[in-house]
């Protein structure tokens, strides 16, 4: 986890340079010696609370200062959003960064004596040796550098590949809108994706053969070249040049040279030569300095992380009890437990739930709807006109339903990714020859998506709850202008036969079963009645299609099972259960199919009451009917706005004894098990407080006026923009 906010300027750059800022200029004298003015000096030596052991070390560390350049950047980094979106003064602004600012010299020189005090201990070297090395160096890059472990180290890497990368982000945005300029045919169309699509790894960097970086920033003229920008080169835009890409470079420099922002010195700086740049420069010192301060970060929470676990994780154990026991308290009620449901998460965690009036059951489930078309919702809009009745439970006769079939049984359904194809971002790709994915037999389903969760892996996070296999379903064919794509057309039945084949697939052969209601379609209007006779209460269960099980253990059950819904509670995210592979499967037809895309965007889907709720009667009695079964069973049924498929994801029966009983030793480090999430809860916000309140320590204790020394003056022209 990271505490601290890194403070640089390019990262933002591109985005805030390109912002009008109402003709103010930001450097009021218009010259290098300006925004080279310190600002601010910082030597918490000085201050009275500093530790005894530190002693040695402090006169190392010195004084840091803050310029004027570094208060220009940060301002475009962040501090431009707080005027425009936050409604602060440009005063107020300059001032909050400006502590900002300060607080992370603070930081930073605390930290640089912590790890030189490690460093001596480690090395079984004195004081006097550690700060000797230290000093030998001369720049401020170099001596953290070595701090870190040197330049082969792996935090140096990280914050140089940080650096280089928010560059190349930066020109990037500038050579998109060349780009956009010369081929406005780019697509416009979006589909919802799922969380951490193209997410790097955190801590990631690329390495060549011999462990060095291989990444450079790509300009356009010698020495940076896209032959020579490393992994990059993989990441290019589409269509660039040498040049456009010098085009990009020169308004990116431009920007930075301007006389608003006057950050790079166009007489005296070869503006060709990006990393001999006094203000990159300062910029990786400032990445740097974040690698020091995580470092500190790091080292001292594992001090703490050491007595949260313990021998026997009691502390863990005992976080859980009280949980429990106000769950319990919190939730006695059926409706104080039904609003907090949709609060539910990895990190938000419900202990317990109330007994039902009804003995139903609360759960969760994804919903994959497919729709009626145009002209059928409008022939089925005539139908409901025609036979609407208020006097019926459900607002129409029993012919209504009857009528609704016909329409039903023509629905087709295709696959919905066209967009992950030509929209805003081509997401498409074929996988290497050899790899395994699904194609149901269709030798023309040749197209995955998400090439860098699922293929570079090193690099790329996967995708939470998304298999990833499954091909679009249809012929495509790649032209010069983007793909033109046929997709192949589904009734429900053969809708069901790809989900049955799907989920086969991914969880094994002969993990589904489904059965469908004979005669479903032959149904006559007094059949959807509950009594014939009194054709008031319509019979929802007529209005079920199929219903059906994907089975985690051994056995299918034709009944809801305690013992096992408490298993799959426990190992809903273990991605070696079936109780996951299953849902991830599901989730990613629901990505492929569904046209309602609300559900797309929800924990593990929709969530569900015990009793009434706000959703269709149909898809209510199905969901019902389905949960009070338990996690992997699914039904289909009827709606007034298609064919629901709605699978069960996650129940709760924890009441009246049921709870589940954690085995905190032996799970507690298995990836996705409850107890695994619920310790990496109780750690992150325990290791969190302990992190913000040691911070908010040292900068109380060494953040004063013996140890800081400001100079308005020299920057009061930017405090007085809007005056």
């Amino acid at each position: 986890m990271r505490k601290t906010k890194i403070v640089s300027g390019v990262l933002a750059t591109s985005v805030a340079v390109a912002a009008t800022l109402g003709g103010c200029s930001l450097v009021s004298s218009n010259t290098s010696a300006d925004m080279n003015q310190i600002i601010a000096e910082v030597n918490v030596a000085k201050a009275a609370a500093l530790d005894a052991d530190f002693n040695d070390y402090k006169e190392v560390v010195g004084t840091s200062t803050v310029i004027k350049r570094e208060l220009v950047a940060y301002f475009l980094n962040v501090g431009y959003s707080y005027v425009q979106n936050y409604g602060y003064t440009y005063e107020q602004a300059f001032n909050t960064l400006m502590n900002s600012l300060v607080e992370n010299e603070v930081l930073t020189q605390y930290a640089t004596m912590y790890l030189l005090k490690n460093k001596a201990e480690e090395e079984k070297k004195t004081a006097a040796e550690i700060t000797a090395e230290f000093k030998k160096f001369e720049t401020a890059s170099e001596k953290y550098e070595w701090l870190l472990g040197g330049k082969d180290s792996d935090d140096v890497k990280i914050a140089e590949y940080s650096l280089l990368s928010s560059i190349n982000s930066a020109i990037d945005s500038y050579e998109k809108r060349i780009l956009d300029d010369e081929d406005s045919s780019n697509g416009s169309a979006t589909r919802s994706t799922p969380g951490g699509v193209d997410t790097e790894k955190e801590d990631f960097y690329p390495k060549k053969a011999d462990d060095t970086l291989d990444y450079n920033v790509y300009t356009g003229y010698d020495g940076y070249l896209l032959s020579q920008s490393g992994v990059y080169e993989k990441d290019k835009l589409e269509g660039t040049t040498k040049a456009t890409r010098i085009r990009a470079y020169n308004s990116f420099i431009n920007s930075l040279a301007s006389s608003s922002y006057d950050l790079v010195d166009k007489a005296n700086e070869d503006l060709r030569d990006l990393r001999k740049l006094s203000y990159i420069e300062s910029e990786y010192v400032s990445q740097l300095e974040q690698r020091v301060i995580n470092k500190y970060y790091d080292l001292y929470e594992a001090e703490r992380e050491e007595l949260l676990k313990g021998e026997d994780y009691s502390y863990v154990a005992a976080v859980y009890d009280d949980l429990l026991k106000k769950d319990t308290d919190d939730y006695a009620k059926e409706s104080s437990f039904s609003s907090s449901l949709s609060n539910m998460s990895d990190s938000s965690f419900i202990l317990y739930a109330p007994g039902t009036e009804n003995d139903g059951r609360f759960g969760f489930v994804y919903n994959i709807l497919l729709p009626f078309s145009a002209s059928q919702s409008a022939r089925l809009k005539e139908i409901q006109s025609f036979y609407k009745d208020e006097d019926v439970d459900g607002g129409y006769k029993g012919e209504y339903y009857a009528q609704r079939n016909k329409l039903l049984k023509d629905i087709k359904t295709t696959d919905q990714r066209s967009a992950w194809f030509n929209g805003e971002k081509e997401y498409a790709f074929k996988p290497a020859e050899g790899t395994a994915f699904y194609n149901g037999g269709n030798t023309d389903r040749e197209y995955l998506f998400f090439e860098n969760n699922l293929e570079n892996t090193d690099r790329y996070e996967a995708i939470e709850k998304y298999d990833g296999r499954y091909s679009y379903n249809g012929k495509v064919v790649e032209k010069d202008d983007g793909y033109v794509m046929l997709a192949n057309t589904l009734d429900i039945d053969e809708m069901l036969t790809e989900f049955e084949n799907y989920v086969n697939y991914v969880v094994g052969d002969g993990s589904v079963k489904c059965d469908k209601v004979a005669g479903y379609y032959d149904n006559a209007a007094s059949n959807f009645y509950k009594d014939a006779n009194k054709a008031d209460e319509i019979d929802y269960s007529k209005l079920v299609y199929a219903n059906g099980q994907i089975k985690f253990g051994d056995a299918f059950s034709s009944a809801y099972n305690a013992e096992a819904e408490a298993f799959n509670r426990a190992n809903l995210l273990n991605k070696d259960s079936n109780q996951y592979k299953a849902l991830s499967a599901v989730n990613e037809l629901q990505y492929a199919y569904t046209t309602d895309t609300s559900v797309l965007s929800q924990y593990v889907g929709y969530s569900v009451e015990a009793g009434d709720t706000s959703y269709i009667k149909e898809f209510e009695y199905a969901a019902h009917e389905a949960v009070n079964l338990g996690a992997g069973h699914f039904s289909v049924c009827a709606g007034d706005y298609g064919w629901h498929i709605i699978y069960v994801t996650y129940t709760f029966d924890n009441h009246s004894g049921n709870q589940y009983t954690p085995d905190w030793v032996n799970n507690i480090n298995v990836e996705g098990t409850f107890e695994n999430l619920f310790y990496e809860m109780v750690k992150s916000n325990d290791i969190a407080d302990i992190s913000t309140t040691r911070r908010t320590q040292i900068i109380t204790e060494f953040k004063s006026d013996s140890t800081v020394t400001t100079y308005e003056s020299r920057y009061k022209d930017l405090l007085e923009l809007d005056k």
